[in-house]
């Protein structure tokens, strides 16, 4: 009889756990549902990257071709340009976004006045919420070559102005600088609240042990948020085979002198679709980019588990 309440004991109590939960769980419940439906389901669709689809016959009954949508993106000429583009850009952005970032996010906890901190946080912060479709209207009014500002200054000072949707020596240094000045804000805001969460008395004992303000950023905050760090950067290298369609699709407005610079994976997705509107090749793309990135995702993690068992992301 003993034993048989001890049997039971483990099973009462988890079933009270899960009584306890239903609150919580029930919450939860509309934001599972969502992600199964968005999320889940459309995964089926992946088929279409192996069959040349037809809308006529459906998804089902258009014809297999395996691999051919795959080879035919690999074998285009246009091939080395998008995934060149894409890799370069997605490396210089993760480096800015561990530099720019981390560097307001420590200046912003230096500042002892709350009031300048706030207009600071949303100074920055309010970039983030302008759609690439604003942003690429403020530019021109900077880049257009009869009435653009820089032009116009140009001209004051007795030079010729420049076509800037025509050379592509700027735009790779554009599209970096608008990326950095659209995404600080939300990042910076991440890295100060990993700061804020330090003990200060660690920087008080540093202070009389006689390290300076300065010393204590590189030995105490920056190894305090490398946790933060090191997370935020494996989810870019997740996402370094793709690329933010508005700002190299907007911000250059689709010239196509601009191309060679301007074009990577996603804006190659788009035009596939438009101009030959061919689904299944497009299909193709995006699932390698799906692949690319799971796999690089679980590599980064496994080399900074091997590195640092605690910073890694799971």
């Amino acid at each position: 009889m003993i034993q048989k309440n001890k049997n039971i004991t483990p099973v009462r109590k988890k079933k009270k756990l899960i009584t306890m939960q239903m609150q919580f769980l029930l919450l939860a419940l509309p934001a599972v549902i969502l992600i199964f439906v968005f999320n889940y389901l459309p995964m089926s669709g992946i088929v279409i990257a192996f069959k040349n689809f037809k809308f006529s016959r459906g998804i089902f009954g258009s014809e297999w071709v395996g691999l051919e949508n795959f080879k035919f993106f690999f074998k285009s000429s246009d091939a080395f340009r998008v995934i060149r583009n894409t890799l370069t850009y997605n490396f210089c952005f993760i480096v800015a976004d561990m530099i720019f970032p981390v560097a307001f996010a420590i200046f912003l906890s230096n500042i002892r006045k709350k009031f300048a901190v706030k207009g600071y946080q949303t100074a920055i912060f309010l970039p983030y919420f302008l759609s690439w479709v604003v942003i690429s209207y403020m530019t021109l009014s900077f880049f257009d070559y009869n009435s653009g500002m820089f032009n116009m200054i140009l001209q004051k000072c007795g030079k010729a102005p420049v076509s800037w949707y025509s050379e592509t020596k700027y735009w790779p240094f554009i599209f970096i600088i608008f990326h950095v000045w659209k995404n600080i804000g939300y990042k910076t805001l991440v890295y100060y609240a990993s700061i804020l969460g330090i003990d200060t008395s660690i920087y008080e004992a540093a202070k009389t042990d006689g390290c300076s303000d300065f010393r204590s950023i590189f030995h105490i905050t920056v190894p305090m948020i490398r946790g933060t760090i090191i997370m935020l950067a494996i989810l870019q290298v997740g996402s370094i085979f793709r690329a933010d369609f508005g700002l190299f699709y907007q911000l250059s407005q689709n010239s196509g002198a601009l191309i060679n610079v301007s074009d990577v994976v996603d804006t190659y997705i788009f035009r596939t679709l438009m101009v030959t509107g061919n689904t299944s090749v497009s299909a193709a793309v995006g699932v390698v980019q799906s692949v690319v990135g799971l796999i690089l995702v679980l590599l980064t993690n496994y080399i900074v588990g091997r590195i640092d068992s605690d910073s890694t992301l799971f």
